[in-house]
């Protein structure tokens, strides 16, 4: 992604912010995993969001003294080659411009350049609570300052929580973004569909979640965007299964939800298919019943249409459908009131999706549920799940069905940015066979 696209996600951020304030952003740490071993580095959603900077330990120090007079600083590690020769390649902060569009100094420096930034403002922007070690530090400075208020010195009066202004830009995507996000959708398509030609009786589903990564890493997303779910049998009825460690048995369905992350951009994709590649009449309508409420739901997606539209919709197609199975028994007005359907959906219809795959911002706005807008990507995943014990009969026990694809809100519809991964029954058994 270009310099220029942060760039502008800087001067936006800014221009939302009051003068004589500054907002303070602060990239990941490294996380020990064992010893001499760290987890995989992945930067903080905001940070990058703002800056592409995919190093640890950095900072973003967003000036505003008046609509005209703004700054962004960046601190950095500095180079060296002996770390560098251990750990990997520094960019250091002579060449942050070049590279970013950024200014910046030295990560020593960071006493000296956030006391500056805090000097002569009146209000402090951060993500509030997630950074304890940098909330002392400028909490320190600011008690220095307000000590040396007779040599002029000014020190920032309130706290406030960046997340509301930085949530709220990051939840209608740019075209720039909706261009990587479709590609982290067509390779998280293909990964499944991979899943779904490899699969056969007698193997392991840490066996499909393998072939699953590959095809990520094959396609440039090293990285999946969550801990892959690849749950069989009951297994399925786990709602975040992922221990993955069973073997796949004959006449059972497997549930795995799994997508990957590209440039920071995460996909979300479930699918639900039989280990032995056909369908059981059982699971056939059971899966129809979910699949005719993902395409009702998925149908009726457009701006100033609202999650709680959706949900209600899901719910009323899936009551029904478990009303003429016998599933649930009583007056279906009564049983849609009830929300009877939630003892097997007792999850909601979907979330927001983008740089965190349950995405930032607000699902209600002064306690309205909030209508969708035109760049709002979300996911629809109804599902029906049915745990051995479960209030409905035996022959029922041990299936779980959630179908689940990425949906981009457009100016007078939808575009689902996963539908060429197969679905349909029919599709389904072509496929694997």
């Amino acid at each position: 992604m270009l310099p220029e696209y942060f760039q502008q996600r800087r001067q936006q951020l800014l221009a939302q912010l009051p003068e004589h304030s500054v907002a303070i952003i602060a990239a990941a740490s490294e996380q020990t995993r064992s010893r001499d071993t760290e987890y995989p580095f992945r930067q903080h959603s905001d940070f990058w969001y703002y800056t592409g900077f995919n190093e640890p330990d950095a900072l973003l120090i967003l000036s505003k003294a008046t609509d005209a007079d703004t700054t962004s600083l960046l601190l950095c590690r500095d180079k060296d080659a002996f770390a560098e020769m251990w750990q990997g390649r520094r960019l250091g902060p002579a060449a942050a411009f070049k590279t970013l569009g950024l200014e910046a100094c030295s990560q020593t420096e960071q006493q000296t350049q956030l006391t500056q930034a805090l000097n002569g403002k009146t209000a402090v922007y951060l993500n509030l609570g997630e950074h304890p070690g940098l909330e002392q530090q400028i909490s320190q400075i600011m008690t220095v300052l307000r000590q040396r208020e007779k040599r002029g010195d000014i020190a920032p009066t309130a706290w406030h929580d960046l997340r509301p202004l930085s949530s709220e830009q990051r939840l209608v995507k740019q075209p720039e973004e909706l261009h990587i996000m479709r590609q982290a959708a067509q390779i998280s398509s293909q990964a499944h569909q991979r899943a779904m030609r490899s699969c056969q009786v007698g193997a392991w589903e840490y066996q499909l979640e393998a072939e699953i990564l590959h095809e990520f890493a094959r396609q440039g997303a090293r990285f999946p965007a969550y801990n892959s779910i690849v749950g069989s049998g009951e297994n399925g009825c786990i709602l975040h299964y992922v221990e993955n460690a069973s073997q796949l048995a004959d006449n059972n369905l497997v549930l795995i939800d799994a997508g990957c992350e590209l440039q920071g951009y995460a996909a979300d994709i479930s699918r639900t298919f039989p280990v032995n590649g056909r369908f059981t009449p059982e699971q056939a309508v059971i899966y129809q019943l979910v699949l005719d409420a993902q395409l009702a739901c998925i149908a009726a997606v457009k701006p100033g249409c609202t999650f709680a539209d959706l949900n209600s919709l899901a719910e009323q197609i899936l009551t029904t459908g478990l009303v003429a199975l016998g599933i649930l028994q009583g007056e279906l007005t009564e049983l849609i009131q009830q929300k009877a359907c939630k003892q097997y959906f007792m999850h909601g219809i979907g979330h927001w999706l983008g740089l965190d795959v349950h995405d930032v911002g607000a699902y209600k706005i002064a306690g309205q549920d909030r209508p969708f807008v035109a760049g709002m990507v979300l996911t629809i995943e109804p599902g029906l799940y049915f745990p051995a014990g479960c209030a409905a009969t035996a022959k029922w026990w041990g299936l779980a069905v959630r179908i689940e694809d990425n949906i981009l809100v457009t100016a007078d519809g939808y575009e689902n940015l996963t539908a060429s991964c197969v679905k349909s029954i029919t599709e389904i058994e072509q496929l694997m066979k």
